[in-house]
């Protein structure tokens, strides 16, 4: 694919990924749901959970189509626009919104994680762990891929070891599943894994 030439903008403001969706430049997306997504939200019953920074909204349709009362916010208009697209009758379940505003639902069962912490630019990743502290319901879980290579530039932004990961999550959560993913999208392939998190 070749790269767009895009003029420079803050990875932490909604114009640089408004630019991405409207030039249908994402490279991240898969355009379909991850195995191991499917085999999660298929197992139990159906809870609630927000899914952050829902980008086209795979994911969202997949939680819908569970039975779970999902919410997916995005503040890319683009990346909302082209979510409609692909949830169909169950578009009501994403909105526009700030990740770090109130969100009235909150907090919920499960957040899920799927290329959020790594589009978000380094300097506010100590935010997203005190806001996960406070959107996971006791006893909930932050779940789903963890970006980890070397190196600091992005997005993606990659986390270079488990213990800065655990650095912004714990003492609020402690890790209770690590697995290796099988069908990541080439940008995270042999770079991601399936975390679950439990907020204590």
């Amino acid at each position: 694919m070749d790269i767009p030439s895009f003029p420079k903008r803050d990875p932490a403001g909604a114009e640089f990924w408004d630019l991405r969706y409207g030039a249908r430049f994402a490279p991240w997306d898969a355009g379909k749901v991850p195995a191991r997504l499917l085999a999660f939200a298929g197992a139990g019953p159906p809870r609630s959970v927000l899914v952050p920074g829902c980008g086209s909204a795979w994911d969202v349709r997949c939680f819908a189509e569970g039975g779970w009362s999902v919410v997916g916010i995005d503040f890319s208009h683009e990346a909302l626009a082209a979510a409609r697209s692909i949830l169909g009758p169950y578009g009501d379940r994403v909105r526009h919104a700030d990740f770090f505003a109130q969100i009235p639902e909150a907090p919920f069962d499960v957040v899920y994680e799927r290329a959020f912490l790594c589009a978000l630019p380094r300097r506010l990743w100590p935010d997203w762990g005190q806001r996960m502290a406070g959107l996971v319901k006791p006893g909930g879980t932050l779940t789903g891929f963890f970006f980890f290579d070397q190196g600091e530039r992005g997005p993606p932004f990659p986390l270079n070891s488990e213990a800065e990961l655990a650095a912004l999550l714990e003492p609020a959560f402690e890790r209770i599943e690590d697995q290796a993913v099988a069908d990541s999208v080439d940008v995270f392939k042999g770079k991601e894994r399936w975390q679950s998190w439990r907020r204590r």
